[in-house]
């Protein structure tokens, strides 16, 4: 028996040995086989049959296409894509700052440097912040979750700026943990409480939105789950409804009434409109002097949402970049420039771009997309590689019980400090101790053609700036 098992044991290790031989030479031979029967046939089928057609079709017709053109056969529904567009849209990329080297000299890095900001100047009660980044509206239940509502709510408190409530519902306690809070006056039933108006700082009619324009949707009870339909009043099996107007018969009489009506309710608070931007944006903003508003906020089209069909994200709207121009412009022509306040958003997501904004003429910007993915932060690891990381932010995310409210807070907190302090060392690079003393003067662009409709000059040629000596 003794002889059996050692025979046994001795087959076993020589199989074994054959098997790491074969291993560490015979593979050679199999990728040979496998690579010669497999080049056979790719570079032999015909274009018809040959899985190599993807490479051109890929090209032809684009990955994401192909994609959403699949997705729109499964469902038969109308497609709501998430993050907005992803078109190559002219941004704010191709602008520089001018540094102050030799005259003048940059800020010492241990100098302050002022970075607040008013908002409806004005309006009877302005609205001031600690710094020029908001956080952009961003709905509970339509959108994000609660953690997120109230990870991003007490973050904007820790750094002086204000949060944007969006379309969702809005909970006491996110306004208890918030600074300064914007009550976003959307066309929908919920959120018109004359208590809640009263505790806003700001008040943002939207009248439209980047990613969406003027449109609105319906969420059936199974994509709007949880406490968010208590906070907005919806029954139990009813349809939330975000509405095209706010009146039936809509006119510009109607939306200046509403603004009348509820700077009388708040006693004077700043109230504005937010409105994608369009071609037409001088002939809005002449309509939106005439209302009377304190500030506009535009919102680019590159700007995100929970869901648009892509048909509005990708083929409507302006750039982020033409639009704040466009806008600056004409309140200048206007003269309401620094009257009205102008609030912009849309694809800008790093502090490079926010600076690029102000300079350009906008009083503030609103973020959206980049601070979502801050808030989620280390977390994402509790989604990929299977989900994509905003199932941990979206009311109905898969994994949003992963995200708590004081972990998020300190990512979205960091984050936004973080930028503030880049924005400071920028300024700090062109001899500025204030935001006020930022301009349009303090820019220049490697593309031409953005150089020239942006008013700013070409670095190709010499700068013939006024002479800035201190």
């Amino acid at each position: 028996m003794n002889t059996i098992l050692q025979y046994g044991i001795l087959g076993m290790i020589i199989l074994m040995f054959l098997f790491n031989l074969f291993v560490l030479f015979g593979w050679r031979w199999i990728m040979k086989k496998v690579a010669a029967k497999m080049g056979k046939i790719l570079l032999s089928d015909s274009y018809q049959e040959n899985i190599l057609e993807m490479i051109p079709g890929f090209r032809h017709v684009g990955v994401q296409n192909i994609l959403e053109n699949n997705l729109r056969t499964a469902s038969g529904d109308l497609l709501h894509r998430p993050l907005g567009s992803s078109k190559k849209w002219p941004n704010l990329d191709p602008i520089t700052f001018l540094p102050a080297q030799v005259s003048p000299f940059a800020i010492d890095g241990e100098e302050e440097v002022d970075i607040k900001v008013k908002i409806g100047p004005k309006a009877k009660k302005p609205m001031d912040i600690e710094i020029p980044l908001m956080i952009s509206g961003m709905g509970y239940g339509v959108a994000l979750s609660e953690e997120v509502r109230l990870s991003l709510a007490e973050a904007a408190n820790n750094v002086g700026t204000a949060i944007n409530s969006g379309e969702g519902g809005v909970m006491p306690e996110e306004i208890q943990k918030a600074g300064k809070y914007i009550l976003q006056f959307g066309k929908t039933e919920w959120a018109k409480e004359e208590d809640l108006i009263k505790q806003a700082d700001m008040i943002e009619i939207k009248l439209g939105q980047g990613a969406m324009m003027a449109m609105g949707m319906k969420i059936s009870p199974e994509n709007l789950t949880g406490n968010a339909r208590n906070i907005m009043g919806l029954k139990e099996n009813e349809t939330a409804v975000i509405h095209e107007h706010f009146f039936e018969n809509q006119t510009l009489k109607d939306i200046k009434e509403l603004v009348d009506e509820l700077r009388n309710v708040t006693g004077g608070v700043p109230i504005g409109v937010k409105m994608g931007a369009g071609g037409k944006i001088e002939e809005d903003i002449d309509h939106l002097i005439e209302i009377g508003v304190d500030f506009i906020a535009i919102d680019g089209a590159q700007a995100a949402t929970l869901g648009a069909a892509p048909i509005l994200s990708d083929d409507f709207g302006i750039p982020t970049l033409h639009a704040v121009v466009r806008a600056v412009n004409h309140l200048e022509r206007r003269k309401m420039k620094g009257k009205i306040s102008l609030i912009i958003s849309g694809g800008l997501v790093v502090p490079g771009h926010f600076l690029k904004a102000l300079a350009l003429g906008a009083d503030a910007v609103y973020i959206g997309s980049s601070i979502l993915f801050a808030v989620a932060h280390d977390k994402i690891f509790k989604a990929v590689p299977f989900e994509p990381p905003t199932q941990l932010v979206w009311n109905e995310g898969k994994f949003k019980d992963e995200l708590k409210a004081e972990d998020g807070a300190k990512s979205a907190e960091k984050f936004l400090t973080s930028c503030i302090e880049e924005i400071k060392v920028a300024l700090r690079a062109m001899g500025k101790r204030s935001l006020k003393e930022l301009s349009r003067k303090d820019l220049v662009s490697y593309d031409e053609a953005i150089s020239k409709y942006a008013g700013i000059p070409f670095s190709f040629e010499p700068w013939s700036g006024e002479k800035k000596d201190k």
